[in-house]
């Protein structure tokens, strides 16, 4: 493995670490240490913005199949965050 494919294998591990952490977060996967569904959307909104600081931090140095990787992880992300975060506040909305 070259320098080159062990850096674009370490930033694809970093990406899907952030992404899988997001989606434990938003209580789309169980989190493997309890085998519980979890949600803390303000974790997964952490996680995201994480990405998205490696995005703008990035910028212009990637190639173009890692930018288009993280481009789509980070947008999969924001629209399930809006799907939960909308979840939230009809649940907020029935107990009151």
């Amino acid at each position: 493995m070259t320098p080159e494919e062990k850096q674009t294998a370490l930033l694809g591990g970093l990406i899907t670490m952030f992404q899988t952490a997001a989606l434990q977060q938003m209580g789309k996967i169980k989190n493997p240490v309890s085998d519980k569904i979890e949600r803390d959307l303000e974790q997964a909104q952490m996680s995201i913005d994480m990405l998205d600081m490696i995005q703008a931090k990035t910028k212009g140095n990637l190639s173009s199949e890692e930018s288009a990787f993280l481009a789509n992880v980070v947008r999969e992300l924001k629209l399930n965050y809006v799907d939960e975060l909308g979840k939230e506040q009809s649940e907020k909305k029935e107990t009151r």
